[in-house]
């Protein structure tokens, strides 16, 4: 688990992953994480899951080691690359969908649509995205998340389960290229979120956003590994649901199995 960069509750997020059967974890933090991702011992883990936020333009975040450029350096780069060669899985939660703005790669890897300032996307110009919840200032919204379809990383949520989490203002440029897994029953229209707090000031004192996408949870594949993301995990509430326990724990076992090697080295063709 790699983790910093955006504040959480230790113990209630360590008590969540201490709970899941089957799976043994190891919390390593940056800029530790990026020397430990690029050595031979990385190569004992079935899968790497992302709770950090790195590389934010403008920011010169001492824990990323980006200067500010919003890229890892070429060493963390490499190293990401290697789990995708060797087919490693992937979790992403939460703020760990923004890290790396201006690397390509890592939106590949997280699919999202989510936009720290307005931009172009997939070939279009697109806002910033909203968010309300976390440590701003709207309340996390309750949402029922309803499975698409029979996943492994589904099992034993029956009709699915509420939540209530921060959530993300984005819209649906990248539902077409992932794996649906959980959608959102909530409306996901501008005023009911915030404007993206990193944006300039100019562009939150007008900020405007179409209504958004309602996927939450979803599966991708790059390259050999296969990639589990999820919107919703920011604090407590989260952590403590044990239907998102059951969740995250589905996903963890199934991206270490060779079925979703499999499935990934199939979607893309490698």
């Amino acid at each position: 688990m790699v983790s910093k960069g955006h504040d959480y509750d230790h113990s209630s997020f360590l008590a969540m992953c201490a709970s899941f059967e089957g799976i043994e974890t190891t919390l390593v933090e940056h800029p530790a994480a990026q020397t430990v991702l690029a050595s031979d011992d990385a190569k004992r883990y079935d899968v790497v899951f992302f709770y950090d936020m790195c590389g934010i333009p403008g920011m010169d975040l001492p824990h990323d080691n980006s200067a500010g450029r919003g890229a890892p350096n070429a060493q963390y780069a490499q190293a990401i690359e290697g789990l995708l060669k060797r087919g490693v899985g992937l979790l992403l939660i939460n703020h760990a969908t923004v890290s790396w703005a201006n690397w390509p790669l890592w939106r590949d890897i997280s699919g999202s649509s989510f936009m720290l300032a307005g931009g172009e996307l997939r070939g279009q110009t697109v806002p910033g995205s909203g968010y309300r919840g976390g440590h701003g200032p709207l309340a996390s919204a309750t949402i029922d998340l309803k499975p698409q379809g029979k996943h492994p990383v589904l099992a034993g949520l029956a009709d699915g389960f509420a939540i209530t989490d921060e959530l993300y203002l984005k819209t649906d440029l990248y539902g077409p290229h992932v794996q649906p897994l959980l959608r959102g029953d909530y409306t996901f229209v501008a005023e009911h979120f915030t404007p993206p707090p990193l944006a300039p000031a100019a562009e939150r004192a007008s900020w405007q956003h179409p209504p958004g996408s309602d996927l939450i949870v979803w599966a991708n594949a790059v390259e050999k590994s296969p990639v589990v993301v999820s919107d919703v995990g920011d604090g407590p509430l989260a952590y403590d649901n044990p239907a998102y326990r059951r969740l995250l724990q589905n996903a963890l076992h199934w991206l270490g199995s060779e079925e979703a090697k499999s499935w990934a080295r199939t979607a893309t063709g490698q």
